[in-house]
């Protein structure tokens, strides 16, 4: 059977006038022929509070499922694959998830938190994410920039380290560092000058406690991005790392963002913690909590 060349042309047309319009409008979705609004952003359309199987038989179940965990759970399908809705959210996640792994840190950022900025020995953000290692030791100038800039031996020292979310740091260090200094001043404990560590990884700490061995370090950087957040703070926190430092050592507070630890409650959080770790004079798993 021959198609109708006229009838094909029309079929594209239609299809690439409908590209070329500004936004995306989805008249009807599987949910009860429920009409979704028109947005010109996939990422303003939330994915968790939508049921996109056709007819469930419990939806009020459903709903309580996904209020519950934020995976990708209730997306429905067309056949095999996924519906238009889901899979544009999943592109533009995805998206989101490599912008965080390769964008970096603004100057305009650090400058607005008075940071100063040193660098791991990783040259470059490719030579990071290939050689981890580099990302674990400070170059030689850091080290000399570090010991020119900051006060030795105090209680407790933060360094903001990008990791693998630029935008992790930069939406959540601002508000969590306000209220974690103010936290411990009230504890009586004396704070050294933060600075930022560009194309770091965790165990960068433990040369920072080499070369000005606090008492506390805190170690605020950017989780691997996924595709529920690519926007996820972790803040790591030791007694007296050095290079013989080994994981169990240190404690972690993970998932500091808008929709997970709010890092105005994390900042709190975390200098408790410290405190703790200062009294105690140990962390990781001999710390009592």
């Amino acid at each position: 059977m021959k198609c109708d060349p006229t009838l094909v042309e029309s079929i594209v047309n239609k299809v690439l006038q409908k590209l070329n319009e500004e936004g995306v409008v989805v008249n009807k979705e599987n949910n009860n022929d429920e009409e979704i609004r028109e947005f010109s952003d996939i990422t303003e359309y939330s994915l968790y509070d939508k049921i996109f199987i056709k007819n469930p038989l419990d939806e009020e179940a459903l709903k309580t499922l996904k209020k519950s965990t934020p995976a990708r759970i209730c997306i429905g399908r067309s056949g095999p694959r996924y519906l238009t809705i889901p899979w544009l959210r999943f592109r533009a996640d995805h998206a989101a998830a490599m912008d965080a792994v390769f964008s970096e840190v603004s100057e305009e950022f650090l400058n607005k938190l008075n940071l100063f900025s040193v660098t791991t020995k990783a040259k470059n953000k490719d030579e990071y994410l290939t050689r981890p290692d580099l990302g674990r030791v400070l170059s030689e100038e850091a080290k000399m920039t570090i010991k020119k800039n900051c006060p030795e031996s105090p209680n407790v020292q933060v360094i903001v380290v990008d990791g693998l979310s630029s935008k992790a740091i930069e939406e959540n260090a601002e508000d969590f560092l306000a209220s974690f200094m103010e936290s411990i001043k009230s504890y009586g404990l004396s704070l050294g000058r933060p600075f930022f560590i560009r194309y770091g990884r965790v165990p960068v700490m433990n040369d920072v406690g080499e070369v000005l061995k606090p008492d506390v370090v805190v170690e605020l950087i950017g989780e691997r991005p996924g595709l529920v957040t690519a926007n996820s703070m972790s803040a790591y926190l030791c007694w007296r790392p050095r290079s013989n430092t080994v994981e169990s050592q240190r404690n972690v507070v993970s998932n500091i963002h808008n929709k997970g630890l709010d890092p105005v409650e994390a900042g709190a959080h975390v200098a408790g913690i410290v405190k703790k770790i200062y009294e105690q004079q140990k962390s990781g798993i001999d710390l009592i909590l």
